[in-house]
């Protein structure tokens, strides 16, 4: 026999392809050609596969080798075709009958002695497989737990060469993905240990219930990272659909935790401000990675000191943030995450930040304008909640026994408030608030009164509110009105969705 076929997975972005590896030995001068539009790694995995299966003590076919990966168009990424290619290979010399892997998808980079390495995204490539109809996938015994995540696929792992060799010759089993672990970490920082400002926690809270964007400014000390870092506390957990997606995104990035789990709890990335617009937002050489807008999805960005990054960086969150979705264009192709994401920023109010406020900044009017400038108007339109700390006082500070509530008790009413959303807007496509369209919640039945929304319509017309703030003022009063248990929101609810914008009003 002079062909063989092995099937694998090959990732674009977080969307898996079956691909199949094709061998076909003929006579001639002994070369490898890999066609079908490989990356560098690919190329280099001649060599490997070659080192490989002589190091396992098998024989390397001296004949002219043509390697192709259909489908030819789709472009092919990383090592985890080597072991694909190794089995085609031996197949197509008469060494292996490859019979016992027909259907089975392969996956594994190989080292030059024989071993099966791990590779990155394991996740969404057996979840590619069990779309495509395949229900047995053999993965490096690294990543075993982590692919026995996707039900209906039996999972079998290898952790050298010569294992899956004596498989497909001798019927040796293989090794079974061990039990994976619990799908979610206990702990973390809880709301109960933030001191006084109460305007904060209930900002905090009304940007959970509907997941809408979060701006803190304050002085040093007033508490803004310590809210911003329990709000992933008061998040309900990711359900299955959620869970799959964020942790897929973090196993192409390698990020994944060894256990096998998938990730229940909201993410939360916190870049420093040195951070470059491709480690944001995504990027490297060849195919686009995730950056942390993607990597926080259906979770947290918190961007702290956020006037200190690069104006680009900072940009460059404009459109994710709008539509989710952020799109990547490069030489070596293009790909898409996801990046559903509730940003929060925080900052400080001048370059000074005095810790005991404004009385004692030591910044010029024009500095304090240039600094805060940094955070332009376009990026701040479409944050939802901007709220102004006041400094901690010394009473709610040593306030002994007087502990604000637990994020056990605002996650409950969060879950609530969710819940209610979720039911209203159950058939368009959307669970939150703020990923409602504007234009639903203009046109009736949602279309609230002219006496509730006079002011807003006020602003707007003078110019101090545009378009997008009007449409995020009536998302946030519904999210207020749904944590207060009632079906509509009324006059109250816009008045304070106002002052949790703009600082103005009640």
């Amino acid at each position: 026999m002079s062909y063989a076929k092995v099937l694998c997975v090959g990732l674009v972005g977080v969307t898996g392809h079956v691909v199949e590896v094709e061998a076909d030995l003929a006579p001639g001068l002994p070369a490898v050609v890999i066609s079908g539009l490989p990356d560098t790694a690919l190329h280099e995995a001649r060599d490997r596969v070659r080192a490989a299966i002589v190091n396992s003590g098998e024989k390397w076919p001296n004949r002219r080798i043509t390697l192709n990966l259909l489908p030819a168009t789709l472009p092919k990424y990383g090592s985890a075709f080597d072991l694909a290619i190794a089995a085609a290979v031996l197949g197509g010399s008469g060494e292996l009958p490859l019979l016992p892997l027909e259907r089975t998808v392969v996956l594994g980079e190989l080292g030059l002695d024989g071993t099966v390495r791990p590779v990155r995204g394991v996740l969404p490539m057996v979840a590619a497989a069990a779309r495509a109809g395949f229900g047995r996938v053999v993965v490096p015994v690294d990543n075993a737990a982590e692919a026995a995540v996707i039900p209906g696929v039996r999972v079998r792992s290898v952790d050298t060469l010569h294992r899956l060799v004596a498989f497909v010759r001798d019927g040796t089993p293989l090794i079974e993905p061990a039990t994976a672990g619990p799908t979610d970490v206990p702990g973390g920082p809880d709301l109960d240990e933030v001191a006084g400002q109460q305007l904060g926690r209930r900002a905090l809270e009304v940007a959970a219930a509907g997941g809408h964007h979060l701006a803190l400014l304050g002085p040093p000390g007033a508490g803004k990272t310590m809210l911003a870092e329990r709000l992933p506390s008061i998040l309900p957990e990711l359900d299955d659909e959620a869970a799959l997606e964020v942790s897929a995104l973090h196993s192409v990035a390698g990020l994944l935790p060894a256990g096998g789990r998938l990730l229940r709890r909201p993410p939360f990335q916190a870049p420093h401000h040195t951070a470059t617009v491709p480690s944001l937002v995504g990027g490297g050489s060849g195919l686009a990675r995730p950056g942390a807008v993607s990597l926080a999805h259906r979770g947290v960005l918190f961007l702290d000191e956020a006037p200190e990054f690069s104006k680009a960086a900072l940009e460059a969150l404009r459109q994710p943030l709008e539509n989710g979705r952020i799109q990547l264009h490069r030489a070596g192709g293009g790909t898409e995450y996801p990046a559903r994401t509730q940003l929060v920023l925080a900052a400080n109010p001048c370059p000074c930040a005095k810790p005991a406020g404004d009385a004692y900044c030591e910044c010029s009017p024009l500095a304090r304008r240039r600094y805060l400038g940094r955070l332009s108007g376009p990026l701040l339109d479409r944050v939802d909640v901007q709220v102004r700390l006041p400094p901690v006082r010394a009473a709610e500070l040593l306030a002994a026994g007087d502990a604000g509530e637990s994020s056990a008790t605002v996650a409950a009413r969060v879950a609530g408030a969710r819940q209610a959303a979720a039911t209203r807007w159950a058939g368009t496509g959307h669970r939150l608030n703020a990923e409602i369209p504007g234009p639903h919640l203009r046109r009736a039945p949602w279309r609230l009164p002219g006496r509730d929304t006079r002011e807003l319509r006020g602003r707007l017309d003078s110019g101090s509110l545009s378009a997008r703030g009007f449409d995020r003022i009536i998302r946030m009063a519904w999210t207020i009105a749904d944590l207060d248990g009632r079906d509509r929101p009324d006059g109250g609810d816009v008045a304070e969705a106002i002052h949790l914008r703009t600082g103005e009003g009640t």
